[in-house]
Formats: C-alpha cells, sequence, structure tokens
C-alpha cells in the first residue's frame, strides 16, 4: 500500500464493536485470564497487554502505523521526543562508552549529549555535518552511536545519511537519525541505511500543538548487525533483570524490544493513551499537510532571499542552497518540509523582526498548523556559548520560521512588513 494508505489503516482492525476511529484505552492495567497466562506474559511466552507503562492498545496502533510509514520494523511510543532520543542512546551505550554527533543538532539534543549523558559517563563527540569524512577520525572501540538529524534544526542542513551510515556499517556502529522535521512523508532513513530513526510527534505528527510525544523505529533486519557483535554484548548476553533473556535470540525486533523491557520499565516515559489516539488523528492527513507546508515555505524562503535586508536564507529547496542536491536524492519530490531559517545583520535586526511580525507566533515550536517565528540564540540555544553557537550554526542574527498553513501571499506580507518596519 501506499503512504498515505497506511497512514489510514495500518495497525488498526476494527473492534466488536465495529469503530471507524481508533478506541481510546485510557486505562493504566488488564485483567488476565488466569495465573497461567500473567505468567506466560511476563515471560513473554505470550503477546498481550501488561501495563500501560510498557503497552497499551491504542499506542499500539500508533506505533505500528509510524513503523510503517518509517518502512521499519517496529516501534516504540515515548512521552517526548527528547526521550525517545535518550531511550535511542542509552539503549546503546553505557558509563565508560562514547557517541559521535552532528554539531547541528536541535538545542535540547546538544545539551543532553554534550552535557547531561556526560554525567552518565557517556561522552559526545562531535563532526559537522558538511563533512562526514571527519566521522572516522572520532571512531573507537568504545563508540556505540553516530547521531544526527536528516533535516537540521534550525540550521536546516541536510546530511548524507548514505555516506555517514556506510561509514557506521564499515565499523558496525548503530546510527540513530532524527527525522522529526522531514517526517517519513518526506524523507526516510532507514531505506538509505539509518539503522534507527527518532521522532519528536508534538511537531509535525500532531501538526497542531496538541500534545507531547515521541517515538523510535527500528528499521528491518536490525537483529543481524546486532547478533555477535561485540559492540553491543548487552543485546547478546542474558539480560539478569529479565529472567536471563538473551534479546538477539528472541523472534522479535531486538532493539526496540530492549527499549522497551529495560528502558520504558525502568524509566517510565510512556505515552499517554490520549496523546498516542492524537497523534494517530494527525497521521492521518500528515502527507497533505507537508505538501502545503513545504510549499508555503518554499515561497517564503524564495522572497527572503530577494530582500536586501537578509544576508542568507537556509532552506534545502532553494537551488542555490548548499544543500540542494542531498535534498533532491533524499527528499521526496525535492519538497522541503516547512522549516527553514534566514540571518539578518545582527542580533538587534533578529529581534526587532521577530517582534515585528503579526501573523507570526513568538514560539518554540515547530510543524503546527499555525506559522511560528522563533529566534534561537535567545531561546532554544540560549544555553550555548557564542563560539558554539557559530559551530552548529546559529549565529546571533538567525531566524527561525516554521511555516503553517496560511496563504503564502499573507506570509510573505507579514514578512515583508517586519522586515521593512
Amino acid at each position: 500500500m501506499d503512504l498515505q494508505t497506511r497512514a489510514l489503516h495500518e495497525g488498526y482492525t476494527k473492534d466488536s464493536q465495529g469503530t471507524m476511529a481508533v478506541p481510546i484505552y485510557m486505562t493504566t492495567a488488564y485483567e488476565f485470564r488466569d495465573a497461567e497466562h500473567a505468567a506466560n506474559l511476563f515471560a513473554l511466552k505470550e503477546l498481550g497487554n501488561i501495563y500501560t507503562r510498557l503497552n497499551n492498545p491504542t499506542t499500539d496502533v500508533f506505533e505500528k502505523r509510524f513503523a510503517s510509514l518509517e518502512g521499519g520494523e517496529a516501534a516504540l511510543a515515548t512521552s517526548s521526543g527528547m526521550s525517545a532520543i535518550f531511550y535511542a542512546i542509552a539503549n546503546a551505550a553505557e558509563a565508560g562508552d562514547n557517541i559521535i554527533c552532528a554539531r547541528q543538532l536541535y538545542g535540547g539534543s546538544l545539551t543532553l549529549t554534550a552535557h547531561t549523558l556526560k554525567r552518565f559517563g557517556i561522552e559526545a563527540r562531535f563532526f559537522d555535518v558538511h563533512n562526514p569524512k571527519s566521522i572516522e577520525a572520532l571512531i573507537d572501540d568504545k563508540t556505540k552511536v553516530i547521531f544526527f538529524e536528516s533535516l537540521t534544526n534550525p540550521s536546516i542542513d541536510v546530511a548524507d545519511i548514505e555516506a555517514i551510515t556506510t561509514i557506521a556499517n564499515k565499523h558496525g556502529i548503530l546510527t540513530v537519525v532524527d527525522n522529526t522535521v522531514a517526517t517519513p512523508v518526506l524523507c526516510r532513513p532507514l531505506e538509505h541505511g539509518a539503522d534507527v530513526t527518532v521522532h519528536s510527534a508534538s511537531k509535525y505528527t500532531t501538526g497542531q500543538g496538541l500534545a507531547i510525544g515521541g517515538i523510535l523505529v527500528e528499521r528491518k533486519g536490525l537483529l543481524e548487525k546486532l547478533r555477535g557483535n561485540a559492540r553491543y554484548a548487552h543485546f547478546n548476553e542474558p539480560d539478569h533483570s529479565y529472567h536471563g533473556l538473551v534479546y538477539v535470540d528472541v523472534p522479535l525486533p531486538p532493539f526496540t524490544l530492549r527499549a522497551r523491557l529495560s528502558l520504558l520499565r525502568d524509566l517510565g516515559a510512556a505515552s499517554s493513551p490520549f496523546n498516542s489516539w492524537l497523534f494517530i488523528q494527525g497521521m492521518e492527513t500528515l502527507s497533505l499537510r507537508i505538501k502545503e507546508h513545504s510549499a508555503n515555505a518554499l515561497a517564503l524562503a524564495q522572497f527572503l532571499e530577494s530582500h536586501p535586508k537578509v544576508k542568507k536564507v537556509n532552506y534545502p529547496g532553494l537551488k542555490s542552497n548548499v544543500n540542494y542536491a542531498n535534498a533532491q536524492k533524499y527528499f521526496e519530490n525535492g519538497a522541503c518540509s516547512g522549516l527553514l531559517s534566514f540571518e539578518v545583520e545582527n542580533l538587534d535586526a533578529a529581534i526587532k523582526i521577530v517582534n515585528a511580525t503579526k501573523l507570526y507566533s513568538l514560539v518554540v515550536n515547530i510543524g503546527d498548523s499555525k506559522s511560528i517565528i522563533t529566534h534561537p540564540a535567545s531561546t532554544t540555544h540560549q544555553q550555548l556559548t557564542e563560539s558554539e553557537l557559530i559551530a552548529c550554526g546559529v549565529p546571533s542574527g538567525l531566524i527561525r520560521i516554521s511555516c503553517g498553513l496560511e496563504s503564502a501571499k499573507d506570509l510573505i506580507a507579514d514578512m515583508k512588513q517586519a522586515l521593512e518596519a
């Protein structure tokens, strides 16, 4: 089935009431048939619902449907995009290990990898997404993850996914790709060699800024990369916290299985069934919305590129952009989502423009049906030093726009008056 058809039907078999809409199963727990049934579920001899922190029928539909859109084998929903990123890394690395990350990351991802994980004993090493060849010099026998974004936020760069995953596969290292901005509608990193994708479902998936949530997706056949791989002994040795289970010996997708049975069980960042239901609603129109977001962003980018007060526009849909070739290679029909950024003379000019807009809302979010304007250096990336801001592509004069679904004509008109105010 095509992606849009799967977005409407995948993962749901109508219940006894024949409900067309996926029901919201608002429950914490489930009754077992008898003691043997309960024991079999906990021992994985039978599959079924145990407790909503681990699984839930509504969330199960969300996971199956999203995995299908990404072309993956299985998915795990979490309470936020940040928890999905943390679980993806913590599922592979432990104290004494290191991970290799692109410098061009969302501000929260930068602080997680560079600072918070450091307190867990996991070192982050950084590379420029435009220079994947530099990755090899950072690799050693303790490297467990290479982490990057398919379409970076807010520098708006497009990673060469195949170049990065080729290096990772050469060394038997897992790749984790944040595909939030592109969404599976435009880019499917698993089809280009990535092992795991993560998303903030709070963005384009819900589409109206209604709920916080995240999801990670495991590619098909990841078992063979993990089996016998010395980097990932914890997948190949008995897990004494779960009856001595060896994950590569279970006929289930191993990465999401361990993330569920170990991390979700113990850390508990589970998706609310209601939020999972909201994400399911959003997925039904995702492919339609992304086309409009992308068209609006391209129109605005073309206007900004022609304006004398704009020093630089970051949008891969522009033929003049350094990321244009990668966008044509990895993104469906060359569409580039609704996120763009542009640079003006300095901090004062940027703040003046942000304050002068009327149609754009000053919000630290993206992917909403309504257009959003953000000044990253003073908000999402405020915790970084000036040199760190420059390194990750966020100078003080940078303004980020998340183009909504308003008329492109109105979006351009409002930006024009803000630039010229």
